[in-house]
């Protein structure tokens, strides 16, 4: 009977560290990520785009328990982070805390070693800078959004890094998710603002939803569109994709800012939640359509 409930505890506790990390997030962080590695390879290593892969499901894991570490107290009186591993109980403070530090030391230790230490280095500035300046700045400031958008667009840059290219390229790439963050977090934040207040979190622009910030994501997802076609670009002697990939970004931009539209003229939830799902496709139909473009030149 002990083996069989310290059976259970074990499940029990895995379950909640993976919840911890949340792997789904995390997950989409790494498929940018790899889209990344897959533009900037001319040979794809198999072994670098593994490690890529475990060091990056691991480092965000890792800064994505710490974060909630830091906001266990706010993260009970909020109903989309009320059933987290360390409000319910299911994790303890002190095991969250090495379960986390001890993904986020792995991941960035794989990526240093065994890719290249510029990817580390990337690596641990997404860590510090999300949990260390990003986390504790939400309660203070909207500036926590911008703040954020740096470890949020990091992936694809490390990524391309990790191919061991460098230039104009990866900072285009870049831009491009840095300038995604903007309307994506707004959306989210637009929909779930009430439930953000209860926390004491209020992390839209000008005062919450008001016309104000709904015309300021519309500027910022307008903006999108000319930034996403910079590798279309640069190189100006041989730009990276072509006018297929370009294509597809004028068009998933144009989806983008039909909803931003809508969101201004309404300042309805329901328009919010419209963009806040146009940005979960956009990201990798847009990089998608980077990498195909590539292979096909």
């Amino acid at each position: 009977m002990t083996a069989l409930a310290n059976s259970n505890l074990f499940v029990a506790k895995t379950k909640a560290i993976a919840e911890l990390y949340k792997l789904r997030l995390a997950f989409l962080v790494v498929v940018s990520a790899v889209l990344g590695y897959l533009l900037g390879c001319t040979t794809v290593q198999w072994d670098v785009l593994t490690v890529l892969c475990i060091g990056g499901f691991l480092l965000t894991g890792g800064s994505n328990g710490l974060n909630q570490v830091w906001e266990r107290e706010y993260d009970k009186l909020m109903e989309r982070t009320k059933n987290r591993p360390i409000p319910t109980g299911r994790l303890t403070v002190k095991e969250a805390t090495i379960a986390s530090w001890v993904a986020a030391i792995a991941g960035i230790a794989m990526l240093w070693t065994m890719v290249n230490p510029a990817c580390g280095i990337l690596g641990l500035s997404a860590f510090f800078s999300y949990v260390y300046l990003y986390t504790p700045l939400k309660r203070v400031s909207v500036l926590a959004v911008f703040v954020g958008a740096f470890p949020g667009a990091i992936a694809p840059l490390l990524g391309y890094v990790a191919a061991d290219k460098y230039g104009i390229e990866a900072g285009s790439l870049f831009a491009m998710q840095f300038m995604w963050q903007f309307p994506h977090f707004w959306a989210i934040a637009w929909v779930a603002h009430e439930d953000y207040l209860r926390g004491g979190y209020n992390l839209l622009p000008l005062g919450g939803k008001t016309k104000q910030s709904a015309f300021q994501i519309l500027i910022y997802t307008f903006f999108l569109i000319p930034v996403s076609l910079l590798l279309w670009v640069f190189p100006l002697d041989q730009p990276i994709v072509g006018d297929t990939a370009a294509v597809v970004a004028i068009a998933a931009g144009l989806v983008m800012v039909y909803y931003a539209i809508k969101l201004y003229r309404s300042c309805d939830v329901k328009d919010a939640r419209g963009l806040m799902f146009a940005s979960f496709f956009y990201l990798p139909i847009v990089q998608l359509a980077y990498v195909l473009d590539r292979v096909a030149q």
